[in-house]
């Protein structure tokens, strides 16, 4: 068994944040990694996909942006060469898939399919990222092709026909956009979602955002730290246009409530599509309002979102729904994290990336120390913080063991 002081579970860009700063510590580590660096970027993305962030935005430890295109956005590729870049400076191993972390007498044993480790401390910088499909997609008749948008490349891995795209945020939305474009009818099914502008009074909106503290408000001065976890993802697209769903409609998309269930052949819609329309219109214009407040002035409102008489039943078969992509967000599956620090809905337990089970943090989870913290320009301060945490958990158990064996001596 090897024995390093840290194990780094993850080689994307939060687990490569961490790893730069605890060399930065001389913390000896290693990175483990069950592909390759950057694998959900090289795998787990759609071919036309652009970072939604800008350029001058994506900021780790030791790196920024000095290009000619600061207002910009990555493709995937692009992001899959600036993280190995990145990477090459840490003790990276890929290839290795880890099987189980326990707990043993000195901090942990990191069981991989290439040996064990044992480590005092753990990060916890990944997990086989898993697509999110309610349950009622069992239910689907035979013959509808149906596949979640992590799995989704381009149209023509889709039957030619009608497409049901079930969930209105960034994959949704732009799946939803790229389908119809394709020649194929799209039904966008949409619940809650997060409207914004892509640009507001000549800014990025997430250049606001960042501005006036949004991005960096701390989970500890959230009012609701649940509900900000599970928010779906902000309605954008990676350019300088906006995605909403009035401009999905003026190219041909029909809107649809969500789907609530499925009885037969029948897909059941519920009537609540004016209602969450109207919230995240409400949203919206708080959000412009706050940055008017900090700017002064006042910047020009998007139009309300147009809500058409939205059907409440699809009939499949009509032939009119060939196929399925289910927009419903992704999970991490730590099925591998042997270590007693769940709740009851079977969520990891952490304050700020720090779990109750001393010597284990976590990094990449939504809100998980500022709002920010899922995007790539949001690691590099969650990282700092961690390692700052992992330090002291290091420092203090050295100085229990320096008064155990001055007590024994």
């Amino acid at each position: 068994m090897q024995s390093v002081t840290t194990v780094v579970i993850g080689a994307g860009h939060s687990g490569l944040a961490a790893s730069r700063l605890l060399a930065e510590q001389a913390i000896d580590h290693v990175v483990l990694e069950r592909g390759e660096v950057a694998t959900s970027w090289r795998t787990q993305r759609w071919d036309s996909l652009r970072l939604l962030t800008p350029n001058w935005m994506n900021q780790l430890p030791g790196l920024s942006y000095d290009g000619p295109d600061p207002d910009g956005f990555l493709t995937a590729p692009e992001v899959v060469e600036l993280v190995s870049g990145y990477a090459a400076l840490s003790p990276v191993l890929t290839g290795t898939t880890v099987t189980s972390v326990q707990p043993d007498g000195v901090g942990f044993r990191v069981a991989t399919d290439g040996g064990a480790w044992s480590a005092r401390t753990v990060v916890v910088a990944a997990g086989l990222t898993r697509g999110v499909v309610p349950p009622v997609a069992s239910a689907l008749p035979g013959g509808i092709t149906s596949l979640h948008a992590i799995d989704y490349k381009r149209p023509d891995q889709l039957p030619e026909g009608g497409v049901l795209v079930v969930g209105a945020s960034s994959s949704g939305v732009q799946i939803a956009e790229e389908l119809q474009a394709s020649g194929r009818p799209v039904t966008l099914a949409t619940g809650e979602h997060v409207r914004l502008p892509r640009r507001y009074r000549d800014r990025d909106i997430l250049g606001w955002m960042d501005t006036v503290g949004i991005l960096g408000e701390r989970w500890d001065e959230v009012d609701d730290l649940v509900r900000a976890r599970s928010l779906p993802s902000l309605q954008l697209i990676g350019g300088d246009r906006t995605i909403d769903l009035n401009s999905l409609q003026d190219q041909g998309v029909r809107l649809a409530g969500r789907l609530g269930g499925i009885q037969g052949d029948v897909l059941q819609l519920a009537g609540s599509l004016p209602n969450v329309c109207t919230l995240a219109d409400l949203k919206l214009n708080r959000l412009l309002a706050t940055i008017d407040a900090f700017a002064g002035g006042t910047g020009e409102r998007s139009e309300p979102t147009r809500v058409p008489d939205a059907p409440l039943t699809l009939d499949l078969r009509s032939g009119e729904i060939r196929s399925v992509v289910w927009a419903t967000g992704i999970k991490p599956d730590l099925s591998w994290l042997d270590v007693p620090t769940y709740d009851a809905s079977g969520r990891v337990k952490h304050d700020g990336g720090v779990s109750p089970w001393p010597g284990l943090y976590f990094l990449g989870l939504p809100v998980l120390r500022r709002r920010r913290s899922t995007y790539l320009a949001g690691a590099a301060a969650d990282a700092i913080d961690i390692v700052a945490e992992l330090r002291g958990h290091l420092a203090r158990r050295a100085t229990e063991r320096w008064s155990v064996a001055q007590r024994s001596a």
